[in-house]
C-alpha cells in the first residue's frame, strides 16, 4: 500500500501572534498537523558552514599539493589496457 503525503513547509518571521496558512484542496476534511517552533538564523549558519567547508578544502589541497599529477595529456588506450597476452 502506497500512501502519498503532501507536505507544506513555510519559514516565516511573524509580525503578530496569528498566521494564516492556506492549505491545498486535497487536505480539506482531513486531519492535519501544524507545528510551530523557533529556529536559529540559518543564513548565518550557512555562511559559517560555507567558510568552514572552504577552510577544510584548502587544508586538503595543502596536504595533497605535492602529490598532484598532470593528466591533461594522458590518452587512455582501451586495447592496451585489456591486452592480457603480453
Amino acid at each position: 500500500m502506497h500512501l502519498a503525503m503532501e507536505l507544506i513547509r513555510e519559514i516565516i518571521v511573524p509580525t503578530g501572534n496569528s498566521y494564516t496558512l492556506n492549505l491545498p484542496d486535497e487536505m480539506i476534511g482531513k486531519q492535519v498537523e501544524v507545528i510551530a517552533f523557533e529556529i536559529e538564523n540559518r543564513v548565518q549558519d550557512v555562511d559559517i558552514e560555507s567558510k568552514e567547508r572552504e577552510q577544510k578544502i584548502e587544508q586538503i589541497r595543502e596536504i595533497y599539493k605535492d602529490s598532484l599529477v598532470d593528466l591533461s595529456n594522458f590518452k587512455f588506450d582501451r586495447d592496451e589496457a585489456n591486452n592480457y597476452d603480453e
